[in-house]
């Protein structure tokens, strides 16, 4: 029998076309001698949708707008030992049952685990982190204050609040000043580079924090490296076992979303050879120029691969996860940058450098996530007691 794999995408976050292509790439790339796949979009509204549509990406422009035109709604509920996705509208409703939840999700209102959540609540398997793996993840500020207790290396920061920045402007410029220009401003819960800010100096400090406060609430802000190699590895497995990516360099320097994403973004960048639906996906993190593996001394590829698995470990990671580093040519010396706990594409052209296709990549994350469950299932969470057996006594 058939393994029954909901893949859920989208949602209320500015990452949303991203998790698009990420999940069109892993609906094509699930076996379909072994799976069932259910694609499950979730609309920039929050509405869940299915249809036959979702699996070809070309069709996705004529309908991100008004998903109802053209797509299923859904309601997703626990219905004793099934989950299942039934059809809201309609005279004979439309009923499917999943038995894995395979999240393909970034940014805001889902990869921070708000989606886990929802799927924890649900009592079904899931491939990713849990909620607080995903939230931790996506807080760049909260997760560089448990980088630093554990001794993870780190450029110097600081966190801006939006509430008090005006009140307290000239404690954060002076540690601004004390960091040192350039600065990298950043909002805390976005990812793919969305609202960085390059803060060359002094003059230019408010204007730049200001711009990323439109994204956020918190700003994390940064010392620059500017003789810089950046460069990323994934990580695979669960909280037991978990095993490292090939290195790859980015070698097009510091890209914003539109150089990232954008089908001009950035000259040269090679295709995925991914395949979405009817066509080979050119987007998603594609448009990233890239040297695999990255060239590194023995020492920095070391330290890179050790600190990448103690990342992993100390966030209660699962799943696949990007771990992101920076490298000052100058001192040779290895910084963290932080975590994408579901990296675009799930980071397939970092593993397949070490043997493992995207194919195999997504099937050990589904047994990886039936592993978790059944070892979640062994669990003692609830017991009988008499409280309100008592309470109701006591109250009359």
């Amino acid at each position: 029998m058939k393994i029954r794999v909901g893949v859920f995408f989208g949602g209320k976050s500015t990452e949303h076309e991203i998790s698009c292509i990420s999940a069109n790439q892993v609906i094509h790339a699930l076996d379909a001698d072994k799976y069932e796949v259910l694609p499950i979009y979730i609309s920039k509204d929050n509405e869940f949708f299915v249809g036959d549509r979702l699996f070809d990406l070309a069709n996705y422009s004529s309908f991100l707008n008004d998903p109802a035109s053209a797509l299923d709604k859904v309601s997703i509920y626990r219905d004793g030992n099934a989950v299942k996705v039934k059809t809201i509208k309609g005279l004979a409703k439309k009923e499917h049952v999943i038995d894995v939840a395979f999240p393909v999700v970034h940014g805001t209102n889902v990869e921070d685990g708000s989606l886990a959540g929802f799927l924890q609540m649900l009592d079904i398997p899931y491939t990713s982190c849990d909620v607080l793996g995903g939230a931790v993840g996506q807080d760049k500020a909260v997760m560089k204050d448990i980088f630093k207790a554990q001794g993870i290396p780190m450029v110097d920061y600081f966190v801006i609040y939006g509430h008090d920045f005006e009140d307290g402007y000239k404690d954060y410029l002076a540690q601004a000043k004390k960091i040192g220009f350039p600065l990298i401003a950043k909002p805390a819960n976005l990812g793919s580079s969305i609202g960085i800010q390059v803060v060359k100096s002094q003059k230019e400090f408010r204007e730049k924090v200001e711009e990323c406060l439109n994204y956020d609430f918190k700003v994390v802000v940064e010392h620059m490296i500017e003789d810089l190699k950046e460069v990323n590895i994934a990580v695979i497995g669960t909280n037991d076992t978990c095993r490292t990516s090939a290195i790859e360099e980015v070698t097009n320097g510091f890209l914003d979303f539109d150089k990232k994403y954008q089908p001009n973004g950035a000259k040269g960048a090679k295709k995925t050879g991914v395949k979405t639906g009817s066509k080979t996906a050119s987007k998603g993190m594609a448009s990233t120029i890239r040297k695999v593996p990255a060239k590194l001394t023995a020492k920095q590829e070391q330290t890179i691969t050790e600190t990448a698995e103690k990342v992993f470990r100390i966030l209660n990671s699962y799943g696949c996860v990007r771990i992101d580093f920076m490298i000052d040519n100058g001192s040779g010396k290895v910084y963290c940058n932080e975590i994408n706990t579901i990296p675009g594409s799930l980071a397939f052209y970092l593993w397949k450098e070490v043997g493992l296709s995207f194919e195999n990549e997504c099937e050990e994350l589904i047994k990886n996530a039936l592993a978790r469950y059944s070892k979640r299932e062994k669990k003692t969470y609830s017991f009988d007691t008499n409280i309100l057996d008592n309470y109701a006594k006591n109250a009359q």
